[in-house]
Formats: C-alpha cells, sequence, structure tokens
C-alpha cells in the first residue's frame, strides 16, 4: 500500500474569484465620460478591496492616471477576474485570451447577444464552446455586474457600493438590480453579497446559491428572476441550502400581460414557458418562500434573517393604542392567523404591572402613557406565556411616548424560547433613532402594524412548509406484491401501445389504477342504444350513463353524465340524449360510445386527482373537487411528485376540501390517512407508468364507507415517443435501481439500498451501536450520540437529493423478529459543477472486518460511473489503515499533501 506526498491542494472555491479576487482587470476601461467603462474602473479603484486593479486599452497608454495595458497576457501577474466591456462581436477573442492567460473569473457588462437576433445568438454559442471544456466561470452577458460590500469590491456598473449587511442579493435584470440598490440606501438595507446574473451563459442560479449557502456574511438569500434555466440544478440547490438559511423569490412575468413583456427582455427563453401554479408548488416543495412585490422581498429577507421561525401562528400584539392594534388584529386574522389567547398565569402576572383599566385581553393596550418599563416588563411576560408564538410590539409618537428609550428597554428583554419579536415604531423623524437601534439589534421594525402582522404569519406559513418537508413520513416498503402490481401497470400500457391506443379503454385504465390501489367502477362501453340496455340489464338498475373520457372534453363537463335511470325507457332516452350532446361539432368524428356503469351511493364529497405534464417542470399532480363541484369551485392544489404522506396531506390541507373533510356531515369520521396514501399512491404511478402523458380520476368519491372512482381517463405519449424523449421529473425519485443483495462473510443476506425519510429511527439505533473510534475515523473529531442524532442533522441525511448524492445503507433482517437494522452507511456526494464526488462509509462495529466496507465500496463505484462521475475520492485520516486497505484494493490512488490526511482517488472511465 503506496502513498504519494504530493503538495497542498488548492481549496479556494472557483466562485472565490468573482467574490474575493487578489487581482482585477477591466477590459474596456477608459476616460470617457458617464461611459461603462470608465464607471466600472473607478467604482474599483474608489472602494479598496485588497486586491490590484488592472486597466486594459489597446488604443492608451493611461487610463485615470494609471498604466494601460494591450491585452490580458501583457498583465504581470495572474489575474483572477476580468471584468468585459467591449462590443459583443469582440468578446469571443478576449474569453480565448483570458483563458491562456489563466483567468479564472469574467464578467461580461456588454448587451448585444441572443436579445439582439441570430447573430447575437451565434455568438453566445461560440463563447459557450470556447469555456465548455475550461474550468474559467463567467456571469452574463448583460451583467450589470457584482459587489461584495464586506471587503469592499465594487465591480458593477453603480453609482455607490452596497451597504454592507447579511443579505445575499441575485438579480437577472440589471435596472431592476440598479433601482433596487439605489432604493436600499433610502431604507438602509444592506447587502453581504449583490449579483447581477444577466442572461446565465455559465454561471447560474445552482452556482451562486451554493455559494452564498456556504458564505458566513450570509444570513438570507433573495433573488429576482425573470427566467430559471435548468430546472434540477435551481431546485437541488435550493433544497439542499433553504434547510440552513431562507431563501425569497420574486418572479417577473406571473401574468400573462407581464410574460408577454418578459419576452421583449435579453432575459427570456422560449423554453421556459410554465404553469405558474407550477413553479409556485416546485418553490413550495423546496423550501423557497415566494413573495409578490419588492417590498415583501426585503422585509422577508431581513426578518427571517434576523428572527428565529416562530413554532406556530398566535401572535400577541402590546401596543400604546387601540387603532393600530386593531388594524394589526385584521391583518392577521384575514391572512389566516391567530390572535393569542393569554393564559391564566400571564394575566395575573400583567395586573401587577399595569394599570387597573388595562383591557385585560390580546391585543395589549397599554395606554398612552406607557413608559420604557412598562412596555418591557409585559413583553417579558407575554413571551413566557406557551400560548404565545410571536410578539409585536407597536408604538405609536403621543406626547408622552419616549420612542428611544422604549427601543432601548425593549432589547433587553430576555427572550429564552427564542420566539420571534416584531416591532412597527409608527411615524417619521420622531421615532429613527428608536427604528434604527432596533433593526441594530436583531429586531426588525415595519412602518405599519398591519404589514408587520402579515409579515409574522407569513414566517410562520414559510416555516410550517419548511418543516413539514423534514417531518418523517411513514415507512412504505417496496414488496413483491407491489413490484408485482407495477408490472401489471407496465403490461397493460404495452398492451395499449400494441394496440395502436393512446387513449386507454376504461378496462386498461381499471388494471392500471387497480394496481395501484385506486378502484375504479366497474364500466363498459356502449355503441348503441340496444347495447345500453343490455349492460344496464345485466348490471342491475339503477345505472348511470357517462361520457367516455376522450380528448380535449373534461371529465367533469356537466352535461357528460346523467344519474339513476331506473328501466329501460330512460336509458333509451339517457343515450340519445348523451350521444347528441358528445357528438356536438368536432366531437363527432371521435365519438367512442358511451359508459354504463352501476350506481353508487355518493353519500361522500367528490373530488379529482390527476397529473399533466408542465414543459419546464414535467409531470406535475393536481388535486381539486370533482363532479358537479368542480363547475363551482375552481381552485387547486399542486405538487410535483414523488409525494410522501406529509407532502400529500400539505397539498389537502391548501384547499376547501380539507375544510369539508374536517368540518362536513359528509365525511364525518373519514380516516384522512386513507387519502393521504392514496394521493402518495397516485405519485408513485406518475413517477413509474412514464409513458403515460396524462391522467385523471374523476370523481373520486371519499366518504367513510368507501373511496371509489367513478371515472377516469389515462391519454399515453404518441406511440412513436423514445423513452430518452420523455419530460424528466423535476424532484428525481428514489432510485430503486439501486438495490442490492449480498451474502456476507458470516453467510447473513444483507440488502444494499438508498436511504429513505423513513429511515431516521433506523440511523438513530445505528449511532447507537458505534464506538467512539469509528465516530472520529468518520468525522475526524469525537460527537457526542445526542448530536449526532438530532433531528435536524438526520434530516439532512435521510432526506437525501438523488440528484446531488447517493446514500446506501445495509440492512440486516432479524431472522427470528423480523426486525431490521442498518449496519452500514456509504455516501457518494457529487461536487457541484464538476464531474468529481466525495465518498464516506460508516460500518457498525459489530459487523467491521466482514467485508461490508468493501462491498459498500464496490457498490458506490458501480453507482459512480452509472451517474457519470468521472473522479471519485474521499478523504482518510492515516490512522484508519482498514478503510486504507480497502481503497488500496480497489484500485484507489492514496496521496497525502504535507501535513494533512491523506485522499483517496479514483479516476472512472
Amino acid at each position: 500500500m503506496s502513498i504519494q506526498i504530493v503538495n497542498t491542494i488548492d481549496d479556494r472555491h472557483p466562485l472565490d474569484a468573482f467574490f474575493q479576487p487578489r487581482a482585477v482587470a477591466v477590459i474596456g476601461a477608459t476616460e470617457k465620460r458617464d461611459s461603462v467603462g470608465r464607471t466600472v474602473l473607478w467604482n474599483l479603484l474608489s472602494s479598496p478591496f485588497g486586491g490590484t486593479v488592472y486597466a486594459i486599452n489597446p488604443n492608451r497608454h493611461q487610463v485615470l492616471g494609471m498604466l494601460a495595458y494591450p491585452n490580458i497576457k501583457s498583465i504581470p501577474e495572474p489575474v483572477d477576474l476580468a471584468v468585459i466591456i467591449t462590443p459583443a462581436p469582440t468578446v469571443p477573442d478576449i474569453i480565448k485570451e483570458c483563458i491562456e492567460a489563466a483567468v479564472k473569473g469574467c464578467v461580461i457588462i456588454s448587451a448585444g447577444f441572443g436579445e439582439t437576433g441570430e447573430k447575437g445568438k451565434e455568438l453566445e454559442e461560440k463563447i459557450k464552446n470556447i469555456i465548455s471544456s475550461h474550468k474559467i466561470r463567467v456571469i452574463g452577458p448583460n451583467s450589470l455586474g457584482l459587489m461584495n460590500p464586506i471587503i469592499g469590491l465594487n465591480a458593477a456598473f453603480a453609482s455607490h457600493i452596497a451597504n454592507k449587511g447579511t443579505v445575499g442579493f441575485i438579480t437577472q435584470s440589471g435596472a431592476v438590480g440598479a433601482a433596487i440598490l439605489d432604493w436600499s440606501f433610502h431604507v438602509k438595507v444592506g447587502f453581504s453579497k449583490f449579483i447581477s446574473l444577466g442572461t446565465m451563459m455559465d454561471v447560474n442560479w445552482a452556482d451562486l446559491i451554493y455559494y452564498l449557502g456556504n458564505d458566513i456574511y450570509t444570513k438570507s438569500i433573495v433573488i429576482y428572476m425573470q427566467a430559471l434555466g435548468d430546472v434540477r440544478s435551481f431546485l437541488s440547490a435550493v433544497r439542499e441550502v433553504a434547510l440552513h438559511k431562507p431563501i425569497i423569490l420574486l418572479k417577473g412575468g406571473r401574468t400573462e400581460l407581464g410574460a408577454r413583456v418578459a419576452r421583449s427582455t435579453p432575459y427570456y427563453v422560449e423554453s421556459e414557458q410554465c404553469d405558474d401554479e407550477v413553479f409556485s408548488a416546485a418553490l413550495k416543495r423546496c423550501g423557497v418562500l415566494r413573495v409578490d412585490n419588492i417590498q415583501q422581498l426585503f422585509d422577508m429577507a431581513i426578518v427571517l434573517g434576523k428572527q428565529p421561525r416562530p413554532k406556530g401562528d398566535r401572535l400577541a400584539i402590546i401596543s400604546n393604542a387601540a387603532g393600530p392594534s386593531i388594524l394589526a388584529t385584521d391583518a392577521l386574522i384575514s391572512s389566516g392567523g391567530r390572535i393569542a389567547t393569554l393564559s391564566k398565569e400571564t394575566i395575573d402576572q400583567l395586573n401587577e404591572v399595569l394599570p387597573p383599566y388595562w383591557n385585560h385581553d390580546n391585543p395589549i393596550d397599554l395606554l398612552a402613557n406607557a413608559d420604557p418599563q412598562r412596555y418591557a416588563k409585559t413583553a417579558e411576560i407575554v413571551l413566557k406565556d406557551e400560548n404565545v408564538d410571536g410578539l409585536l410590539v407597536i408604538l405609536t409618537p403621543q406626547v408622552m411616548t419616549k420612542p428611544l428609550e422604549t427601543a432601548e428597554a425593549i432589547v433587553k428583554v430576555p427572550n429564552p424560547y427564542k420566539k420571534p419579536i416584531l416591532a412597527s415604531w409608527m411615524g417619521g423623524y420622531k421615532v429613527e433613532e428608536g427604528q434604527q437601534l432596533l433593526n441594530n439589534h436583531g429586531i426588525p421594525t415595519l412602518d405599519y402594524p398591519d404589514i408587520a402582522a402579515r409579515t409574522f404569519y407569513s414566517m410562520w406559513h414559510y416555516s410550517y412548509h419548511l418543516k413539514g418537508l423534514y417531518e418523517t413520513p411513514s415507512s412504505r416498503e417496496e414488496t413483491s406484491e407491489h413490484l408485482a402490481q407495477k408490472a401489471l401497470a407496465k403490461s397493460a400500457i404495452e398492451y395499449a401501445i400494441r394496440q395502436n391506443q393512446i387513449i386507454l379503454p376504461p378496462s386498461l385504465t381499471k388494471d392500471i389504477l387497480s394496481a395501484y390501489g385506486i378502484n375504479l367502477i366497474e364500466s363498459h362501453i356502449a355503441h348503441d342504444e340496444t347495447e345500453a340496455v343490455h349492460l344496464a340489464k345485466r348490471l342491475g338498475y339503477p345505472v348511470v350513463l357517462r361520457q367516455v373520457p376522450i380528448p380535449g372534453r373534461k371529465l367533469d363537463d356537466p352535461g357528460g353524465v346523467l344519474l339513476n335511470l331506473h328501466n329501460e325507457e330512460a336509458v333509451r332516452k339517457a343515450f340519445r340524449t348523451l350521444t347528441e350532446f358528445l357528438t356536438q361539432g368536432q366531437q363527432a368524428c371521435v365519438f367512442p360510445g358511451i359508459l354504463v356503469q352501476p350506481v353508487v351511493p355518493r353519500d361522500g364529497i367528490e373530488i379529482a386527482i390527476g397529473s399533466k405534464v408542465d414543459p419546464l417542470f414535467g409531470p406535475y399532480i393536481y388535486f381539486k373537487f370533482g363532479g358537479r363541484m368542480s363547475n363551482i369551485v375552481h381552485e387547486r392544489a399542486v405538487g410535483l411528485p414523488p409525494l410522501n404522506t406529509t407532502l400529500a396531506r400539505r397539498m389537502i390541507e391548501t384547499t376547501q376540501i380539507y375544510k369539508a373533510i374536517k368540518e362536513g356531515k359528509a365525511c364525518a369520521g373519514f380516516n384522512l390517512e386513507e387519502l393521504e396514501h392514496l394521493m402518495v399512491q397516485f405519485s408513485y404511478l406518475v413517477c413509474e407508468q412514464k409513458l403515460i402523458q396524462e391522467i385523471e380520476v374523476n370523481p373520486l368519491v371519499i366518504s367513510p364507507k368507501r373511496i371509489v372512482a367513478l371515472n377516469a381517463s389515462i391519454l399515453l405519449y404518441p406511440i412513436d415517443t423514445l423513452l430518452e424523449a420523455l419530460p424528466k421529473l423535476a424532484i428525481r425519485p428514489y432510485p430503486t435501481e439501486y438495490t442490492f443483495k449480498w451474502i456476507s462473510k458470516d453467510g447473513r443476506e444483507i440488502t444494499l439500498r438508498p436511504i429513505r425519510p423513513e429511515d431516521e429511527n433506523l440511523m438513530i439505533k445505528f449511532h447507537q451501536t458505534l464506538s467512539d473510534k469509528t465516530v472520529y475515523f468518520r468525522y475526524f473529531q469525537l460527537q457526542p450520540l445526542h448530536v449526532r442524532i438530532q433531528h435536524e442533522r438526520l434530516t439532512e441525511i435521510c432526506f437525501i437529493d438523488f440528484d446531488r448524492s447517493i446514500a446506501l445503507v445495509a440492512i440486516d433482517k432479524d431472522e427470528k423478529t423480523g426486525e431490521q437494522s442498518i449496519i452500514g452507511v456509504g455516501r457518494i456526494a457529487k461536487i457541484y459543477s464538476t464531474q468529481d464526488a466525495e465518498f464516506a462509509i460508516m460500518i457498525s462495529d459489530a459487523h467491521q472486518g466482514k467485508g461490508l466496507g468493501t462491498e459498500m465500496l464496490r457498490r458506490l463505484i458501480q453507482i459512480a460511473k452509472v451517474e457519470g462521475i468521472k473522479r471519485l475520492c474521499g478523504t482518510i485520516l492515516p490512522e484508519n489503515r482498514s478503510m486504507l486497505r480497502v481503497c488500496a484494493k480497489l484500485g484507489f490512488t492514496l496521496k497525502k499533501p504535507t501535513g494533512q490526511e491523506i485522499i483517496a482517488e479514483l479516476i472512472l472511465s
């Protein structure tokens, strides 16, 4: 086992070239007044950032009193960042020169690319081809530039550098960025990073979100978006980062008219037309807070960056006047929040510090003569109340009010339970000092109490959905029965394709749905009156006649069903009526007959569940009222598959269906978990049966007695569609293909499979089996058990994004009890924007030395090859000899940077 000694590895992040450059070159620097080249150069010179600035202009010897160089290659030291401000046709050759000069990053401020037509698009493609095989990163074109106020870097076409702060801001629109920058000086908002992305030729949302996610100076990330770009990389990035830092997003072009205007901008991409509801669902699924305007964008960024998220929606309000409290209460209730009910103990304590004539209720009126001590004592008492999830402190500048002193008292109030505190110091110059002091001490101030109340509810709504993403769902084992059902559905689809059918008949639709546990009522097609009567007699009266699913006509069309037909005459008349209705106009040529069904008691609620394909996000699931109600209530909930039970419940909760189930008589006693399970099964259908283009079950009757589908339609993709051409799921589903069986040295059958969210409890038990030595070898430090098994930590391990990493668990099953246990964990994590990945393995002490570590690493190598990874590496302590031997046996090269741990590296073909 040989170990190579190598030089210390450069561990700087590729994007450090943009935000921590040691040398910056301005290509296109000039002295022309009010020009971009002069402004950017002056900004860099007038705001020292600790690096060197170079001017490049082949036509001048000096620019602004400094030496001008003819090109990037003539600069005497390595350049990290080049800011390009030259005509678009010159940019490709300049990029080539930057590559030759080993420049690490370029910002292209120049315009004149794809937005100008075909020639501009050709220039963009040319630059993409040039940089594709090199490590240089590019922001732009059409970028305003970037700033790092923390170190003083201003590489932007802007009048002033942004104030220092904790908000990382990314915008596509330079104009919006410039306006927000100007606004930020007025409202005293500061930034950790300020980035204008432009048209995202190379560096995209995901690159910057990951970077800001790891930036210690960034507490929240704010995005103004016009085009999304790579969907999967964006969703992967926000899913990972939103768990630690709030991400708030505002997207232009939500309305039809706004979208039309967006098409005329440089950032518009023809292929990016998506359903706005689906986009919102994707953001919610990944923990991103979407807002409607710029004010909300920064209000939420500041509030979430400074205050803890509330654990509930109950707000306490204290004020020195009733009017503002009323406004706040109305705003909170209309948003969906609740006014906290103060406990008797809290009321008793308040009686001791407030005048006898106080209102004895929440909101608490401190009265016009409230002094700072009254504010502080009241706030301290209220924050201890278990019924209170957050506090809003309102101050109006009355005659006896002391805004600054009151603010000083509030910031000293103990908050042992980490509840969010918001303030609204109403007024102008009289309250400015108090506002500033509160903000400086981490208590955000909102101009008006109604805005503050809505902000609190938005905090709770965001927190509730974020928490829901990482709640441990109920377990689901992939049994042989499920595999058989999945195969049955697949064979039904293959049969339809062999018959050249893309609209599935009721019999095949029933087979597919039943394979996933959805019961579709018995249905038969009648092509004439006589056949309809024959089928009705066979089924037994009364019967229902219903339209057969056909493209272009909704299943819940009010004229498409006739109910409770008790005799032959009624059936014949109904058949004629439906035939006339369904064969009007263009439908006449595709009339497929009429469905005849038995009557099912409609003693519950009729809903609909379906799936369609979004051009950008791929398949999505919708949930809404079905049958007759669908023409009255037009709301729907949208979600991205795959779903688990928690995500299914979140979808249900956003609709009036949830209220009808909880409060209506028709569903009294209905077990909501049954509906959650059905939605999860439906999401498996959508994920696994990739040839289905559209599916709708409508109506689906749910009641305490039954869940039964009365009608359903399935539309396949055209017969000649290639599998690789099918739209991909925006969120990668569980990779069942990475499940393996292995026989250990002692003869036990071990299952290696990807980790699941529901493995959290098994992971807790696994960590209980680990010795200090095993923990030290894995984490390079001793971590106590209570730290390793925290829910928040295990959430990150079990709720895995399979586009970013694959974690395998080794499952041992007790032969007597059938109880499962995890005896080993292995993981490969892709290094973003590279074809590299890191691996790590940990085996339970009782199972070490039995070949499991070798088998685990062998399988990880196999998976890495399938995932397109070219280089696999792991960091190992020198004293971990057994792991080093395993790596050497499997072909890894062992390298030891001076004074560091050993790097095991494997180049994959």
